[in-house]
């Protein structure tokens, strides 16, 4: 959403200024979070009442120190720039606020292979390791749940796999789908229809301010 925290608060500002009149709808891409793996998992982590444990394992790939995306000025560096998505992905998936949050850096390189770690309001913990020191031939994302005895693996958007799962064995796609047509198909509903924002403008402001605190350590 922005790079600073003066930013956010400036947007903050704007939408309080205009709650009163019709929209406005304020989007970000966090794209993951309306792909049908997501939903599903979301879905099916609503039937269980127990705390939920993530594990979001990420091979992002390195990037040289100096590409845009690095600069802390234009690009805000691969937390700001990537890790915000599966910081999102996470939040939408526990239903809940992130009451805690810690980042560690592997030493040398351009601090962009690190680990976040999560504890949320409702007792769940979370982490997400992204990593930029493996091999492009391993797949990009992979994201583990385990909660209530069952667990649930979502690899690369392309296969949701169930162990221990009454009544669900899992589900895939032929083609990787990480939820960009579903995203922009929500916000045009919207915008059209006179809906609700596709993501709870309180619930972006939380991300990117979570994202912002973290890029700062």
């Amino acid at each position: 959403l922005c790079l600073r925290h003066d930013e956010l608060d400036q947007i903050r500002s704007a939408l309080q200024t205009r709650r009163h009149l019709p929209g406005p709808h304020l989007m970000v891409g966090f794209n993951r979070r309306f792909s049908p793996f997501a939903k599903k998992l979301k879905e099916s982590l609503q039937t269980l009442r127990s705390p939920k444990s993530f594990i979001m394992t990420v091979n992002a790939g390195q990037i040289p120190p100096d590409h845009w995306t690095q600069d802390p000025d234009i690009g805000g560096g691969r937390i700001i720039g990537e890790v915000c998505h599966f910081i999102d992905l996470l939040r939408f998936l526990a239903g809940c606020p992130i009451a805690r949050h810690h980042v560690e850096k592997m030493a040398g390189g351009a601090g962009d292979t690190l680990t976040v770690s999560f504890g949320f309001e409702d007792g769940a913990i979370g982490a997400i390791h992204y990593f930029a020191n493996g091999h492009k031939s391993f797949p990009k994302e992979r994201l583990e749940v385990f909660c209530g005895g069952g667990i649930l693996v979502l690899d690369n958007f392309r296969r949701l796999s169930a162990f221990g799962w009454p009544g669900f064995k899992g589900m895939k796609t032929w083609r990787q789908d990480k939820g960009h047509r579903d995203e922009v198909a929500a916000f045009i509903d919207a915008v059209a229809n006179g809906g609700p924002a596709p993501i709870p403008f309180d619930e972006i402001d939380e991300v990117t301010r979570v994202t912002l605190e973290l890029a700062q350590i």
